[in-house]
């Protein structure tokens, strides 16, 4: 697997992924809603953690600095 999320990207995706969480733990958004949340906060946390997202393989995305071919 290469790395395929970028710094910024992984920063952006932690800030979303707190403000999901807390959105869901302060029962501001509840139910149905509040677990796709949750849900979605976690994997956000876990794909910058290992700085990989397969969504990006697909779509041909790459925000990583380093593996960038150089021209």
């Amino acid at each position: 697997m290469k790395s395929n999320v970028g710094t910024t990207d992984k920063l952006i995706r932690i800030i979303l992924a707190v403000v999901l969480g807390t959105l869901f733990l302060t029962n501001t958004v509840s139910d149905t809603l509040g677990i796709v949340f949750l849900i979605f906060a976690i994997v956000l946390i876990a794909t910058s953690l290992i700085s990989f997202c397969p969504l990006y393989t697909l779509l041909g995305v790459n925000t990583c600095t380093i593996n960038r071919k150089k021209s």
